[in-house]
């Protein structure tokens, strides 16, 4: 009984000492109110071990969002410049679409379909002077491509016409042959090598007279645009054409809309293949959503790091209140109540740590340009070379499904990481840790 009063006198002691108010336990958990204490040492408002270790996790979080941002950024800017050349569906037939004006008649009754255009497209060979080159060639009906394409809108010199003669090149295509608007080219057809001997293909000669930049370099180096006629000549085509490319009011229902091409056609097109913008560009989004990934698992391990900090920073404030545990035990806080105290302080790192982390890799992502210049002309080079990447500007887009998942990662990663300490001082023996009280 005298034991059992000592305890109770020497708690009510503790609890003055500490200054510990009943009234805050009215509205929240005693364990989350003693974690709260835990984290505020008597001088200074934060510990500074605390501190330390929510600046860890901070500077994980804006490092995973900001990187996430950019790779979101650039796949966002290839979709973009694929379906500003690109049709977003391409209809072929075995061999060739022999009747595109019937077709192209059926296709634009689907729901969904905006406008449809003839091309013929295969490989050539380009000489300007002594230089040659060997891009794709694109046949295109000038005015029905008016109507559906982006290109217009991407000439960086003379206009976007063709002649009986003439031809858009691409800008770095340009560059190589050093053409520029009115020069001549010649364009030779592959059917030149299975020609009959006694027979001759002689090239065509074409006039430029315009030249575009996507800011894809596979596009402004790899594709010439002939009129359609012209492009037959060359692969000794009478009449039809190689594919229809279709426009969609919608590129990212371009499947549904597929599929309803495919139904409206079969009938009486057995052998036609329709493929959507995603499907020919497969393997290009494949390959930056796995670098995507492998980026997140990589960058994950920072907030790790951080992590082991506040594991480190709570065994700390184990040891330091053993005594605090050790009284808490003695007269009935319960192993798991001792457990949450700990559990709530990671959880309390986590949080604060997450928040300053997003808030800074939003800042930073919204002066990411500014930034980039700053530091090309600190360091006087270039860290965003334009030949390479054909931008100006990083771009980036920080997309809320991201974030929220980094988020939600971090606070658990940073909860769990307060699961040792708090198993420890949850097996603290009350008599043992009491002995010098």
């Amino acid at each position: 009984m005298i034991k059992i009063n000592l305890l109770r006198m020497t708690r009510r002691n503790q609890i003055n000492d500490s200054e510990l108010s009943v009234q805050p336990l009215m509205s929240a958990p005693f364990s989350l109110f003693l974690a709260f204490k835990y984290l505020k040492p008597k001088r200074t408002f934060l510990s500074v071990i605390s501190v330390i270790s929510m600046i860890g996790v901070m500077l994980g979080v804006a490092v995973l969002i900001i990187v996430l941002a950019v790779m979101s950024g650039f796949d966002d800017m290839w979709r973009e410049k694929i379906l500003g050349f690109d049709a977003h569906i391409l209809i072929t037939q075995q061999g060739m679409v022999d009747e595109p004006e019937k077709m192209i008649k059926k296709v634009e009754m689907v729901n969904g379909v905006a406008a449809v255009a003839p091309c013929v497209q295969g490989l050539v060979f380009v000489q300007h002077k002594e230089m040659v080159y060997t891009p794709l060639m694109r046949g295109i009906d000038i005015e029905a491509e008016k109507r559906m394409s982006k290109l217009p809108q991407h000439m960086v010199s003379g206009e976007f016409a063709l002649g009986e003669n003439e031809v858009i090149v691409g800008r770095e295509l340009a560059r190589r042959l050093r053409l520029k608007v009115g020069d001549k080219m010649l364009v030779f057809s592959p059917q030149t090598f299975i020609a009959k001997r006694d027979e001759i293909t002689l090239p065509l000669e074409m006039t430029v007279s315009g030249i575009f930049e996507i800011g894809m370099w596979e596009y402004d180096i790899g594709f010439i645009l002939l009129p359609l006629d012209a492009a037959r000549e060359l692969y000794g085509i009478e009449s039809g054409v190689h594919a229809l490319r279709v426009i969609t009011s919608d590129p990212f229902k371009a499947g549904n809309t597929a599929m309803q091409i495919s139904a409206s056609l079969r009938n009486e097109y057995d052998d036609v293949n329709i493929q959507t913008w995603m499907e020919l560009n497969r393997q290009l989004f494949d390959a930056l959503r796995v670098e995507k990934n492998m980026m997140f698992f990589l960058l994950i391990f920072i907030v790790l790091v951080a992590a082991f900090g506040i594991t480190n920073t709570l065994i700390i404030v184990v040891v330091q209140k053993t005594k605090e545990i050790g009284l808490l035990k003695a007269v009935g806080f319960s192993s798991g109540s001792v457990m949450r105290v700990f559990l709530w302080q990671g959880l309390i790192q986590g949080v604060i740590g997450t928040a300053f982390g997003i808030g800074l890799g939003l800042i930073m992502l919204y002066y990411r340009n500014e930034i980039m210049r700053a530091l090309s002309f600190g360091f006087n080079m270039e860290l965003f070379p334009k030949e390479l990447y054909h931008l100006s500007e990083i771009p980036a887009h920080a997309a809320l499904a991201d974030v929220v998942l980094v988020a939600l990662l971090s606070i658990i990663i940073c909860t769990l990481a307060g699961l040792l300490p708090a198993w420890r001082a949850a097996r603290l023996d009350p008599a043992q840790a009491l002995r010098y009280e």
